[in-house]
């Protein structure tokens, strides 16, 4: 229950639960910023990596605004979001949950970047 966390973004309450990296049940989500290629081969790609080493999920149904809630509500600290950019500069934006900072990260430093804060 002390994980339970509402903050107001943009108007909206936004529901999450504020666990530590350590103790999330899911360390982080991929999700292409569209269904269509190659955004979602790379997505896939760079989930099929990640899984080997953590438990994460994929998501390319709804909204990009819909898979974060969805990801907060279940306490997962990190959001990857493959998007058209991320074609031609091979880089990925990475949302910390309880921030809601963005960064953009190379997609083969993607893992180091996890284990460095999980």
């Amino acid at each position: 229950m002390e994980a339970y966390t509402e903050d107001e973004v943009d108007g909206a309450t936004r529901v999450y639960l504020n666990l530590s990296p350590e103790l999330a049940p899911v360390k982080a989500a991929v999700f292409p910023l569209s269904k269509k290629e190659p955004l979602a081969s790379m997505a896939r790609e760079l989930y099929d990596k990640l899984k080997k080493v953590f438990n994460v999920e994929y998501d390319e149904s709804g909204s990009i605004g819909k898979r974060y809630r969805r990801q907060d509500e279940i306490g997962t600290p990190y959001c990857i979001t493959v998007d058209f950019d991320s074609v031609e500069d091979k880089k990925v934006t990475i949302r910390d949950r309880n921030t809601l900072q963005q960064d953009r990260v190379e997609i083969d430093r993607v893992l180091d970047y996890l284990l460095e804060r999980i």
